[in-house]
C-alpha cells in the first residue's frame, strides 16, 4: 500500500493519503463529477497520515476531506468536521476558489463552496530536455489572461487560456521578440483576498494559491493536458516555459482566514512565533514554514509535478527568502541542497525573488550561485540614470553584469519594469502611483518607482512630451537589451502598454492590466524587435562582460573618480566584444540616445 501523500491509482485500487497528525478523525468524502453527494469513508490513521483504500479505479471523482478534532485556532487545532477541505496534493480541481464567509466560521458546512479534487489517475511523462534559457537570454514575464483576453486573432474560446499560448499568433509575436522563455505568472488555482468581493474585485495575478500543484480551473481548464501540449507546442518553436510559483503562503491568509485546506489538516505548516501567533513574513497574513520537512517535501513534489508531467525549463519563486527561513534566513538552507541534488530539478532554471517583507529580508546576491535573481537595483539605478540624478558609476555597474553584488558570476535578471510596480511606459509618464481604482485610498503599491513625467501627469496631447517620452523609452530599452546579465521584459512593455498610472494592478482583471493589442505603439515595437535580434545573433557578446578600461567619458577623455560620483556627468562610452565581433557602446544622457556601433576587432 502506497504511503505517499495524495493520491495514488492503479486498476484495482486508489490509494487516499493525507497528513494530519493532531487529528482525531478524518474522513475521505468522494463524489461523482456531476454530483454533489458526499459518500464518507472513515480513514485509518498511520504515523502523522491518515489512508483510506478505495478498491476501484477512482479515476474522474472527485473528493475531499473533514477532519474531527480540537477546535483551538489560538494554539493551532482548527479541527471542524463541518469545513470540506482540499487535499494540498491535488492535482485537479472541478471549480475555482470564491471567497464566501462561511469559510471562517465554525460549524458552517463548505462543501457547497469549496472546490473539490479530481482524481487524475497515472500522468503521461512529458518530454524533459535541457533549459530553453541561454546565459544573457530575454525572458519574457506575462500575466496569462491579461496577455491573451483581447488579442484580436485569439479566437474567442481560447482567451484567458494557456492553450491561447500556443496559438501561431502569439508564437509569431514570441519570435518576432527573439523571446528565449516566458515567464508566466501564477497559474496554480487561487483565491480572492477577502477585501475584494465587496468591493467588487478580483485578483488578477493569482499570488494568493490554496493548492499548490493544481491548476486554475479558469485559466487552465483542459488541466496538466492543457499546459503540457502549451509547453510543448512553445518548445517545438525553440521558447522555454518557466512557471512562477508562490510556495511562501497560503490563501487561507491570517487568523480570520478560512479553513479550506492546509489551516484544517495540519496548521503547523504555518510559521509562528513563540507566543503562537502567525509569522506575517509575506504580507499576506502567513507564512509557510520551510523548516519543517514536510512542508519542503511539499514544495519539492510541487516542482517534481510540473517538471515531470509537464516538461516546465524551470521556475521563478515568489518571495523567495521565505523559502530559506528557519525562521531566519539562511543561505545555506535545506531546500537549496534539496533542489540541488534532485535529478529533475538540478539543472532547472530557478530565478529568486530575494526579497521579502520579514527582518533581514532583502537577500539581493545570497542565493545559490545556481540561483538566477531578479536585481532591483538593476531597474531603480537605470530609471534614476534616465531620470537625471543617477550616476554613471552605477550605470556602469548595473550595466556590465552588478558585479558589487553578484561577483564574477553574472546571476542578475536585468529588468526595467514587471507585473509589481509601474508599467514601462507608465515610468516615464506618472509620477505618483494612481490606485484608487483598488479601493485602498491610493496608499497601496511602492511609494518610491524613480519615475517621471515629462511636465505633464498621465496623458498628454503636447508633441513635445510625448516625444520625450518616446526618447526615454527608446534609451531605456537600448539600455537593457546591451546589458550583462539575463534580461527580462514584461509583456506589452515593448509596445508601451499603461496601467492609467497603476502601479498595483493585482485586483483589475479587467481593461487596466489587460493587453491593448489594438492600440499598441507599432513603431516602439518594431524597434525593441531590431534590439532583439541584434542581441540573439551577438548573444556571447551582450552576455560577457566589459573589457577591463574600456569605459571612458562621452568624448573619448578619461573618466576622473569625480565623473564616476557626479549626476551631472552626461554619460559614458564603452567596448563590449569577443575575437570575432565588438560594439561600442555610447549612453548618452543629454540627448537621450543608446549609440551601439559594431566596429572591427
Amino acid at each position: 500500500m502506497s504511503m505517499l501523500p495524495g493520491v495514488t491509482v492503479t486498476p484495482e485500487a486508489t490509494t487516499f493519503v493525507v497528513r494530519a497528525p493532531h487529528a482525531h478523525a478524518v474522513a475521505l468524502c468522494l463524489s461523482k463529477r456531476r454530483g454533489r453527494k458526499e459518500t464518507k469513508v472513515p480513514m485509518e490513521q498511520h504515523g502523522e497520515s491518515w489512508v483510506a483504500v478505495i478498491p476501484r479505479d477512482c479515476t474522474g471523482e472527485c473528493y475531499g476531506y473533514r477532519a474531527d478534532g480540537e477546535w483551538a485556532p489560538d494554539r493551532g487545532l482548527w479541527f471542524d468536521p463541518a469545513k470540506f477541505l482540499v487535499d494540498p496534493y491535488a492535482l485537479e480541481l472541478d471549480r475555482r476558489f470564491i471567497q464566501h464567509p462561511s469559510l471562517a466560521q465554525f460549524g458552517a458546512d463548505t462543501a457547497e463552496v469549496v472546490p473539490r479534487a479530481v482524481v487524475t489517475g497515472p500522468l503521461p511523462e512529458a518530454m524533459v530536455d535541457a533549459p530553453l534559457l541561454p546565459q544573457g537570454g530575454l525572458v519574457y514575464e506575462l500575466n496569462v489572461k491579461g496577455f491573451t483576453q483581447l488579442h484580436p486573432d485569439v479566437p474567442a474560446k481560447l482567451r484567458g487560456t494557456v492553450a491561447a499560448l500556443a496559438h501561431p499568433a502569439i508564437i509569431a509575436h514570441l519570435k518576432k521578440l527573439h523571446v528565449d522563455a516566458v515567464e508566466l505568472m501564477p497559474v496554480t488555482a487561487w483565491i480572492d483576498e477577502r477585501h475584494l468581493p465587496p468591493l467588487g474585485l478580483s485578483n488578477a495575478w493569482g499570488y494568493n494559491p490554496v493548492a499548490m500543484m493544481a491548476l486554475d480551473p479558469g485559466l487552465c481548464p483542459g488541466g496538466i493536458a492543457e499546459l503540457r501540449e502549451t509547453v510543448a507546442a512553445l518548445h517545438a518553436e525553440g521558447i522555454g516555459v518557466i512557471l512562477d510559483l508562490v510556495l511562501n503562503h497560503t490563501g487561507e491568509s491570517d487568523m480570520h482566514g478560512g479553513v479550506i485546506s492546509l489551516r484544517g489538516l495540519e496548521d503547523s505548516a504555518y510559521a509562528r512565533q513563540p507566543d503562537g501567533q502567525l509569522i506575517n513574513d509575506t504580507g499576506c497574513g502567513n507564512t509557510l514554514d520551510f523548516a519543517q520537512p514536510h512542508v519542503r517535501a511539499l514544495a519539492l513534489d510541487t516542482l517534481r509535478h510540473f517538471v515531470r508531467h509537464c516538461g516546465v525549463d524551470g521556475f521563478r519563486f515568489d518571495l523567495a527568502p521565505v523559502m530559506a527561513r528557519g525562521p531566519g534566513f539562511d543561505r545555506h538552507a535545506p531546500i537549496f541542497q534539496d533542489i540541488a541534488e534532485d535529478p529533475l530539478l538540478s539543472d532547472r532554471v530557478l530565478i529568486a525573488e530575494p526579497w521579502d517583507i520579514g527582518p533581514g529580508g532583502y537577500q539581493l546576491g545570497s542565493f545559490p550561485a545556481e540561483w538566477l535573481e531578479w536585481n532591483d537595483r538593476y531597474r531603480d539605478d537605470l530609471r534614476r540614470f534616465w531620470r537625471g540624478d543617477g550616476t554613471i558609476g552605477e550605470l556602469a555597474m548595473r550595466v556590465s553584469g552588478s558585479s558589487d553584488v553578484f561577483g564574477e558570476a553574472c546571476r542578475s535578471v536585468n529588468f526595467l519594469a514587471a507585473h509589481d510596480g509601474f508599467t514601462l511606459a507608465d515610468t516615464v509618464s506618472y509620477e505618483h502611483r494612481h490606485n484608487l481604482a483598488n479601493g485602498e485610498e491610493n496608499l497601496d503599491g511602492h511609494g518610491e518607482n524613480f519615475s517621471w513625467n515629462n511636465g505633464v501627469e498621465g496623458p498628454s496631447s503636447d508633441p513635445r512630451v510625448l516625444a520625450n517620452r518616446a526618447e526615454d523609452l527608446r534609451a531605456m530599452l537600448d539600455t537593457l537589451f546591451v546589458s550583462t546579465g539575463t534580461i527580462m521584459l514584461t509583456a506589452g512593455d515593448e509596445f508601451g502598454r499603461s496601467q492609467q498610472g497603476n502601479n498595483n494592478a493585482y485586483a483589475q482583471d479587467n481593461a487596466i492590466s489587460w493587453l491593448d493589442w489594438a492600440n499598441r505603439d507599432l513603431s516602439l515595437e518594431a524597434h525593441v524587435a531590431r534590439l532583439a535580434e541584434r542581441r540573439a545573433t551577438h548573444l556571447d557578446v551582450f552576455a560577457s562582460f566589459p573589457e577591463d578600461g574600456q569605459w571612458s567619458a562621452l568624448d573619448g577623455s578619461a573618466l576622473t573618480p569625480a565623473d564616476w560620483e557626479d549626476p551631472a556627468t552626461p554619460g559614458l562610452r564603452y567596448r563590449l566584444g569577443d575575437a570575432d565581433c565588438v560594439f561600442e557602446v555610447e549612453i548618452d544622457r543629454p540627448n537621450r540616445q543608446v549609440r551601439i556601433t559594431p566596429i572591427e576587432s
